[in-house]
């Protein structure tokens, strides 16, 4: 039988199996220490074991091998104990997902040595809360799924033409009128502040940064009914409520200065509400915009969201505007050569990468997959793994690369199940993209790895689809 050790996703940059094997008893104990308590306390409660002042599971901030940086790792399993070391508070809680892959139903942990540390530093997902909305738990629930695979990053797409997502005290009518309904009609909802806050707390007991984005200036349907004084002819759009799946086809008016004041209170409030650097404003799909108009806005927006003390992160439209070297471009395009993006790389732009055509969760898996799109394609496992983000993009080199996120539109996804489908298998390919280093991508040896962690998912209650690509273990 293969050695747990070696079937971790994503890959660790040095994997040592040996023939020990640590066996979890009822008399095993986490150690606690003043500097790891944190983390050895989710352990434990995790694999539902003690703490005490000595344990055969001890976790160290301590003599960590300088290789492993701010976010790796080494982990150890013998006969006689498991050891966890990193540098940092993240690297140890990355250290114990891990370990949760390591050990079986009889819990028993394979025995070995790894040392870890990411590729890339932004491995993230987006979740689509304004096609259709997800509450609190659902959301806490999805953070819990994809921290296992040691993705550090979640996008939450809060606003758009089908409803807004969040709190604005400043202007309330966004929540109170264009959160009423969602893709398809019925009844929606929204996060308070206080809800949102509890998300980014949630996030960040998971060494998560949470990325919240308000999309401007197109995308606005739901904030021109609730506030019609930001259309250029100051008249509420028809029809009222747009519960279709359409995009491009509404806009802040630009010539406006109630839009600036609009845009500078709604980035105030999100800021303060956000202890992550980033802050994303959309700026994608602005056909109703004119160009001088989007440049206008887009470049006052990038300077109010610097004000507040964050970075902006647009899609990969906003190199329109020439903003700041500082301004991260996410670029979305099914193509692999974008001399735009190319030139802003070349000008010191980090680009965060998400080619729809290959990893876009929204999309269908086959032609019989039962939800989904298919404008960018059909992606099953495979096409999500087999390519290379240090490579991807002509005229960008890899150090210019910010990380890789796996984005989740949900115009077709209603409810939780549908998020797991989606989701799983393809997120652990991503996670394997921006974590793992390129001379360990090899498919075979994915699949066979993956095919391991389905029972790991039906035990947790994940609905996920099993791709005929994947030899799933029993």
């Amino acid at each position: 039988m293969t050695s747990r050790i070696t079937s971790v996703i994503p890959a660790p940059v040095e994997v040592h199996p040996s023939t020990d094997s640590f066996v979890i008893t009822e008399h095993t104990t986490v150690r606690i220490t003043d500097d790891t308590a944190t983390v050895a306390q989710y352990l434990a409660e995790t694999l539902a074991l003690p703490t005490g002042a000595t344990g055969e599971i001890t976790l160290s901030l301590q003599d960590a091998d300088p290789r492993v940086g701010d976010s790796g790792y080494q982990l150890a399993v013998t006969n006689t104990a498991v050891d966890l070391r990193a540098n940092t508070e993240t690297g140890l809680f990355l250290a114990v997902q891990t370990l949760r892959q390591l050990v079986s139903d009889e819990q028993v942990v394979d025995g070995g040595q790894i040392l870890d540390y990411p590729r890339f530093a932004h491995r993230g997902t987006m979740l689509d809360v304004s096609r259709h909305f997800f509450t609190v738990d659902e959301v806490k629930r999805f953070i819990d799924q994809i921290v296992q695979y040691k993705i550090n990053v979640l996008h939450l797409h809060l606003t758009d033409d089908q409803g807004w997502r969040l709190e604005i005290a400043s202007w309330p009518k966004l929540t109170t009128i264009g959160a009423a309904t969602q893709v398809g009609g019925g009844p929606s909802g929204f996060y308070t502040q206080q809800e949102f806050r509890e998300i980014v707390a949630y996030a960040q007991s998971r060494h998560i940064t949470l990325i919240p984005e308000i999309d401007l200036p197109g995308h606005v349907n739901a904030a021109l009914v609730a506030y019609p004084e930001l259309t250029c002819g100051g008249v509420a759009p028809e029809p009222f409520i747009r519960t279709g799946t359409a995009t491009g086809f509404s806009s802040l008016c630009t010539d406006k200065e109630v839009t600036y004041q609009f845009t500078d209170d709604v980035l105030r409030e999100v800021a303060a509400l956000t202890p992550g650097p980033y802050l994303h404003i959309g700026t994608d799909e602005t056909h109703a915009t004119p160009e001088e108009g989007y440049v206008k806005y887009v470049r006052r927006a990038v300077d109010m969201v610097n004000r507040y003390g964050k970075q902006a992160i647009g899609w990969h439209e906003i190199l329109r505007a020439d903003p700041p070297a500082g301004t991260i471009p996410q670029f979305w395009s099914k193509a692999d050569d974008d001399p735009r993006v190319a030139e802003a790389a070349a000008r010191g732009h980090k680009i965060l990468l998400s080619p729809a055509n290959k990893v876009y969760l929204d999309m269908k898996y086959t032609p019989d997959s039962p939800t989904g799109y298919k404008w960018a394609g059909y992606l099953d496992v495979q096409d999500v793994y087999d390519w290379d983000p240090g490579s991807y993009l002509a005229n960008v080199p890899e150090e210019a690369i910010f990380g890789v996120e796996g984005p989740l539109w949900t115009e077709h996804v209603e409810h939780r199940g549908h998020i797991d489908f989606m989701v799983f298998p393809r997120l652990p390919a991503i996670a394997e993209l921006g974590w793992s280093p390129r001379e360990s991508h090899d498919w075979q040896d994915f699949r066979r790895r993956l095919a391991t962690h389905g029972p790991r998912w039906t035990a947790q209650g994940i609905e996920f689809y099993a791709s005929t690509q994947i030899p799933w273990a029993d």
